[in-house]
């Protein structure tokens, strides 16, 4: 499935919640935890609850991004029979976590993958094993929170989290599971936004974080592969069938001679353009 936009939505206000899937977002984050206050954490929990029982069933993913007090969440939204496809554990430091969290849900005859978020100094250097856990189908990178623990200053470069940003799309690969990217978080900065979806496309993202519906239109727009892209990846794979039927490893596309790695690439912007297509 394509995770193109993954859009945070408070999980106390309801009527945003319903109406977030109209974004257009690949995934739907509803926030159990830095959206909502403290004092209004169980009106949030029963709300959300009630929203994912009654007759809510959007085409897209559905998630919710649990507190760390999860035992106290899982008991009120998994109550039922919830539309839910995935639960979000923030601030995760070690595999062991995304396990703590799988046997949580167990323990209420459930099953649901985990988005593990990657946000601090620890998860960053833990990040193989987070990736790697059996219950992770996506890592989440969160620069916001990492600049806090580390005491860095964020800039529009990003260069004082780029290590981390890039060795989290690296644990991704190597484990097999999908990488987001960290969200921008003015709302109004539309070509930084673009920028940095791209940016990150390049580093190997398959995804990036929203926290506004403004903004899933130009993440969605940045990872669909333009026509000209799939044009190529076409004329690569037609290159390769007749290739294969003369028995010749390698051939030319556009003067450009094509080996494995090419292949691979135009496999992937061929999948992109299929997960993508409304």
């Amino acid at each position: 499935m394509a995770r193109r936009s993954v859009l945070f939505t408070p999980a106390d206000r309801p009527e945003m919640c319903r109406k977030a899937p109209d974004s257009g977002a690949d995934v739907v984050v509803f926030d159990l935890e830095d959206a909502v206050a403290p004092a209004r954490m169980d009106e949030a929990r029963d709300a959300l609850a009630d929203l994912l029982t009654t007759g809510f069933d959007p085409d897209c993913e559905v998630c919710v991004r649990v507190t760390w007090e999860y035992d106290a969440d899982l008991d009120v939204i998994l109550d039922g029979d919830p539309r839910l496809d995935a639960l979000m554990l923030p601030k995760v430091e070690r595999g062991e976590d995304v396990a703590a969290l799988a046997d949580a849900i167990a323990a209420h005859d459930a099953a649901y993958p985990v988005f593990a978020l990657i946000e601090t100094a620890a998860g960053v250097l833990a990040a193989d094993t987070i990736a790697a856990a059996d219950a992770t189908t996506a890592v989440c990178f969160g620069a916001e929170d990492l600049a806090a623990d580390l005491g860095a200053r964020r800039t529009d470069a990003g260069t004082e989290v780029l290590y981390a940003r890039e060795r989290t799309v690296l644990t991704a690969s190597a484990a097999g599971v999908d990488a987001i990217d960290t969200l921008v978080t003015d709302i109004d900065a539309t070509e930084h936004l673009r920028e940095d979806a791209e940016l990150a496309l390049d580093l190997g993202y398959d995804g990036k974080l929203a926290i506004h519906p403004a903004q899933v239109a130009v993440i969605n727009d940045a990872y669909t592969p333009a026509d000209e892209r799939i044009a190529w990846a076409e004329r690569v794979l037609d290159a390769k069938a007749e290739a294969d039927a003369e028995g010749r490893g390698v051939f030319r596309v556009d003067g450009e001679m094509i080996d494995a790695p090419l292949i691979a690439q135009a496999e992937r912007v061929l999948d992109r353009a299929r997960t993508d297509d409304p």
